[in-house]
């Protein structure tokens, strides 16, 4: 992505919101990379983040599938199997 695409999203939020620059950057970059972020970590990362807050990995395999379904650029729908694949191997 061009540095004008992060520019123009920055002064966006700047305008839209009244945040500072270095809080709109910071923002802007954090969206961006979390949205670029590939599937499989993705899954890994969210079934850490979920075992930590106490989850059973049923609950967990429920979570990921409806969270993947949200994304802007929705992967195909994973089995449980799949999941488990992910972050298991």
């Amino acid at each position: 992505m061009s540095q004008s695409f992060f520019d123009d999203l920055e002064e966006y939020v700047v305008l839209a919101t009244g945040a500072d620059r270095a809080t709109a950057n910071r923002l802007v970059h954090t969206i961006v990379e979390n949205l670029n972020e590939p599937v499989d970590d993705y899954v890994r990362r969210r079934h850490r983040e979920l075992q930590d807050c106490g989850y059973k990995n049923s609950k967990i395999w429920e979570f990921l599938r409806a969270e993947l379904a949200t994304r802007p650029l929705a992967p195909p729908r994973f089995s449980e199997r799949q999941l488990r694949r992910i972050v298991y191997g």
